[in-house]
């Protein structure tokens, strides 16, 4: 039997297998790369945060109420950051202390934060044809 091609259909089923192994190995490559640099920027911060007796262990649960990433800001800069929740119960604490870290680290630490929620910036539109 052949294909639309005027392939046999065993060859078709080859190529995408072969197109699937290749996507395949493509997205392991990329999950074990971000593995690498999330064990990385753990072990780096974890470094900073002794100095505060605090520790990372999982950076998707242990910064989502901002209170490591406050601890990690203060002690990179050296500064103490405005006020924020010690003891955020609520998701709307904890996305509050995450916008002192953000904010903090934009107006007085000169970082531009971008693609990040609220602080998503548009892309620059190129007027020059017009």
């Amino acid at each position: 039997m052949y294909g639309p091609a005027g392939e046999p259909e065993y060859c078709q089923a080859g190529q995408e297998e072969d197109e699937m192994s290749a996507t395949e190995r493509e997205l392991a490559e990329d999950a074990q790369w971000k593995r690498i640099q999330q064990n990385t920027f753990t072990r780096w911060a974890n470094e900073h945060l002794k100095s505060v007796s605090k520790h990372i262990g999982n950076l998707e649960t242990d910064l989502s109420d901002g209170l490591r990433l406050i601890a990690l800001i203060e002690v990179l800069s050296g500064k103490h950051l405005p006020k924020h929740n010690k003891r955020p119960n609520f998701k709307s604490q904890k996305l509050e202390n995450v916008s002192v870290a953000l904010q903090f680290l934009e107006k007085d630490e000169n970082i531009r934060i971008i693609n990040i929620g609220q602080y998503q910036q548009p892309h620059p539109v190129d007027n020059h044809g017009q």
